[in-house]
């Protein structure tokens, strides 16, 4: 075990896992965090059950057999996920073609929902468990609720298109990056992320750490931030966020990742498999303005689907958030 992940280990029950622990206490904000740990709920509050019920769409984060998560996208008509008791919700709908979630939905699954309207910059997460699975859909049971702030959200409002009749998408799986993907990468304004926290039985002890969880989240930054190293890697600046640590406290214990990338033109989709290091200091973070750390992917599996997802968006309205933020030096 590191030194972060001891550190978290011994700061006693909590809503927090033990990788967010580690990190909170890193960046001096354990107690702040201790203060504040009533927003995270065992169940969700009416204005997140009414808003989840609202969207046409919802990022998921899932876990496969091999213990790697995925960062998926489900959709629907608005009202494809209702809430029947602020315990549970219920996903009226099925994984689109190729998307690793066909695999990974099951009995009991650990699930990371998150629930983001763009062009309102509102976003809910909740995470939880698969109560029942059928054709229809599934039905998760709560075991956290919290909301998220609007920085880094591109302000851009999805519209429908007719896909009756379209030919079955096409799909191409690489070990690597191919050009079509890495143009998608270079572009983007926007990624999610899943992670997974797989316990440590003999030191966790906090709330809620008896099994696995998954979790899944939101990455913004002005285009071209994710850099593209290579065709097997790819450098992120981590900025400043709620403190949580949610994404790099799973990843400080289970460094795995799924990435998921949006062509919010075409429709294209860029599912990801990755491992992950964190880098916390040196002359690559100081070289990025606004960075708190880099995130480092190095891709082990890649999945593109052309024109997999019936949603095209509106052109992109920046977060003023990102305006004193940085890009890679040329």
């Amino acid at each position: 075990m590191t030194n972060l992940e001891t550190a978290g280990a011994s700061a006693g029950k909590s809503v927090f896992l033990r990788g967010e622990l580690a990190l909170q206490q890193r960046a001096g904000v354990l107690e702040k965090m201790a203060a504040r740990s009533q927003v995270i709920r065992s169940a969700m509050p009416d204005q997140h059950r009414e808003f989840f019920s609202q969207l046409p769409f919802l990022i998921v984060g899932s876990v496969d057999r091999q213990q790697q998560p995925w960062a998926s996208i489900v959709i629907g008509e608005p009202g494809f996920v209702s809430s029947p008791d602020a315990e549970h919700l219920r996903i009226h709908a099925r994984a689109l073609a190729a998307d690793p979630l066909q695999q990974n939905l099951a009995g009991n699954a650990a699930i990371g929902l998150l629930g983001i309207e763009p062009h309102t910059r509102r976003r809910n997460r909740m995470n939880g468990r698969i109560e029942t699975l059928d054709t229809d859909g599934w039905t998760m049971k709560v075991e956290q609720s919290f909301g998220n702030c609007p920085k880094y959200i591109q302000a851009r409002r999805p519209g429908s298109v007719d896909s009756a009749g379209a030919a079955a998408p096409r799909v191409h799986r690489a070990s690597e990056l191919d050009g079509a993907m890495q143009r998608l990468i270079r572009a983007a304004d926007t990624f999610f992320i899943a992670t997974a926290f797989l316990p440590d039985p003999v030191a966790d002890g906090s709330a809620g750490e008896g099994g696995y969880g998954a979790d899944v989240s939101h990455r913004g930054g002005k285009p071209g931030f994710v850099r593209i190293d290579d065709a097997k890697t790819l450098t992120v600046p981590d900025f400043v966020g709620n403190f949580y640590f949610n994404t790099i406290g799973n990843l400080v214990v289970h460094p795995r990742a799924g990435l998921l990338f949006i062509d919010f033109a075409s429709g294209d989709l860029i599912y990801l498999a990755v491992s992950a290091e964190l880098i916390w200091d040196g002359p690559e973070v100081a070289s990025f303005a606004g960075a708190e750390r880099l995130l480092r992917f190095h891709v082990e599996q890649a999945i593109r689907v052309e024109a997999s997802l019936p949603l095209r968006w509106s052109e992109a309205e920046f977060s003023p958030a990102l305006a004193p933020m940085g890009s890679w030096p040329a």
